[in-house]
């Protein structure tokens, strides 16, 4: 069964930088399609990227292109996303979520993905 851990998070100033990761655990994570989600107090979780084994990744709110860049290290067993110029805006809880039925295939819709982390939380204050 796939775990996943996502850490990274905390209080970063406005414009500062994060990066979150994910570890995934219990299963080979080259078998998965993996995807970052967000959830802001009172919102809905958003999809914000995702990336399969061989294609680039995609950004799916406009808000995060160009400053929001996801990677993976399946050697490691690792995910990344890094955060630049962070705003007040990207405060939320963030999650990695996998999926293998069709580990090809990105979705922003998370009823996609069966595996999921607990969650770390990203805070922008000044």
């Amino acid at each position: 069964q796939l775990q996943l851990v996502e850490s990274g998070g905390g209080l970063v100033q406005p414009g500062g930088s994060l990066r979150l990761s994910c570890a995934a655990s219990g299963d080979t994570l080259d078998r998965y399609v993996i995807a970052w989600f967000r959830q802001a107090p009172g919102k809905e979780r958003e999809g914000v990227s995702c990336k399969t084994n061989s294609d680039p990744m995609i950004a799916y709110p406009d808000s995060v292109k160009g400053r929001f860049t996801m990677s993976r290290d399946n050697a490691n067993q690792m995910a990344y996303l890094q955060i630049d110029n962070l705003q007040p805006e990207d405060a939320a809880v963030y999650y990695c979520a996998a999926d293998g039925a069709l580990p090809d295939r990105c979705t922003p819709h998370e009823r996609w993905f069966v595996f999921w982390g607990q969650g770390t939380q990203v805070t922008v204050s000044s």
